[in-house]
């Protein structure tokens, strides 16, 4: 489907998507081309290069007033970073399982971890350098100026380091981000990126000041009190203080209001910094830190609650949406119990494997084309999107078409099955052909497709 100057620059304007015209490329070549290939590669390389670069200076020693302070080596490093790993991957395990009916990119999910992990905590600790040093200016060499830095100056600093991939992301696919869960699963790999490389650096230095200080005592012991206090007690800090930011930014998003556009983010980064200078405040003063994790943790449970009903009232609006589409009899009426329901969806895409690659991968894209309808649809709706939307609207319809007679779809096999691992051997057999009738079969049941019939499961 070509488009004319016209109805392009309004696709632009909307922030809608435009489908690719001409005939089908190769994979490979479909790879090469895409921008998310280059936009992966590239990145990767930033990534390491800012990695490279915290490696290389926080090896080194730092002279300060009476003596130096030694750099970190690389073994410290390395078990620093075996420490901070179940942390991350927990957070990681959590905001994936968020991220449902619409999911990122997983290129989008890297760019949010990578982003936290690397360039935010380079971007912060050379702000936070600077400001220290100005801090130290100013105070002539009083103790108190890292509490400062920390106080009023790192929060406002790594507060705006990691939502800056959130606010890059919303200007470059602002069709992709249109729900709050999306929102806080891009955040929250954000901020457990930033968390995790945080941790490495403070394991570090409490390893390598344990083994060349005396008065540390135990250095087993050490290491172990900042495990725990930061790889679990405090561990909600970065990703909940990023999360307030994303919820804000995702609800300028999908308002109507100019002013609420301009006021969510601002209002979003202003909370989450405040939230984090309160937290490094505590912990300045010497506040337990057991009543720091319970608040902070209760908090935390507050906002999983939220995340809770967000992801029910997504399923209601996907209900709500395709009916719509349904009484237009634009979509048969078994889309709305298949695609309305997160267990349903998974229950067919793990009921897929056992009739090839190709329903399953058809599954897929069904279930994202009716994810990307029902949001249009719903901008539509609240004036986010003007008639430029129909266009589009088409295009994901006549997808949908498409892709129905290969997709399970039908609810009598969404139960959750047992995969049935066809015999090796049945490939290289010839299978018997059915007539492209519908006869008897529902539309979208596995038995049933005109597009190419060998994809029957197999029979016994």
């Amino acid at each position: 489907m070509s488009l004319d100057h016209l109805a392009l620059r309004e696709r632009r304007a909307n922030g809608l998507p435009v489908e690719p015209t001409g005939p089908q490329q190769h994979w490979a070549r479909r790879i090469l081309t895409s921008p998310y290939t280059w936009l992966l590669i590239g990145m990767t390389l930033i990534f390491a290069a800012c990695l490279w670069w915290m490696y290389a200076t926080s090896m080194q020693d730092t002279p300060v007033e009476g003596g130096v302070i030694p750099g970190l080596n690389a073994s410290a490093i390395r078990r620093s970073a075996q420490l901070a790993l179940p942390t991350l991957a927990a957070w990681i395990v959590v905001f994936l399982a968020v991220d449902r009916f619409r999911p990122m990119r997983p290129i989008l999910w890297w760019l949010a971890l990578g982003w936290g992990a690397a360039v935010a905590t380079a971007l912060s600790m050379v702000i936070n350098t600077w400001a220290g040093q100005e801090m130290a200016i100013v105070g002539n060499g009083d103790p108190a100026t890292g509490a400062r830095t920390a106080v009023f100056v790192a929060p406002f600093v790594e507060e705006a380091t990691k939502a800056t991939i959130l606010f890059l992301i919303a200007m470059a696919l602002r069709h992709r981000l249109v729900t709050r869960i999306q929102g806080v699963a891009l955040a929250g790999l954000s901020g457990a990126g930033f968390a995790f490389t945080e941790n490495i650096l403070y394991y570090s230095r409490a390893i390598v000041y344990a083994s060349t200080t005396i008065e540390a005592g135990d250095p087993e012991a050490a290491l172990n009190e900042i495990v725990l206090l930061r790889g679990l007690k405090t561990a909600f800090g970065h990703p909940l203080f990023t999360v307030l930011a994303g919820i804000a930014l995702v609800i300028a998003l999908r308002s109507a209001s100019k002013t609420v556009r301009i006021l969510a983010p601002v209002a979003g980064y202003l909370v989450a910094a405040l939230a984090h200078m309160v937290f490094n405040f505590l912990a300045s003063t010497g506040t337990d830190a057991n009543s720091m994790a319970i608040i902070g943790w209760i908090i935390t449970l507050s906002i999983a609650i939220q995340v809770v009903r967000a992801v029910l009232a997504e399923g209601r609006r996907h209900r709500d949406r395709l009916a719509d589409y349904v009484a237009m009899c634009w979509l048969p009426e078994e889309a709305v119990v298949a695609f309305s329901r997160q267990r349903t969806r998974w229950h067919s895409l793990f009921n897929a494997i056992s009739y090839g690659w190709r329903p399953w991968l058809a599954t897929l894209r069904l279930q994202r084309t009716m994810s990307e309808l029902v949001h249009l649809r719903d901008s539509m709706v609240r004036g986010l999107v003007d008639a430029a939307g129909h266009g589009r609207e088409r295009e994901l319809l006549q997808r949908s078409r498409e892709l129905w007679p290969i997709a399970i779809t039908d609810p009598k096999v969404q139960r959750f099955q047992l995969p049935r691992i066809p015999n090796p051997l049945r490939r290289f057999r010839r299978r018997r052909t059915v007539p492209a009738t519908t006869g008897d079969v529902p539309l979208g049941s596995p038995q049933y497709s005109p597009v190419d019939p060998r994809w029957a499961p197999p029979k016994g």
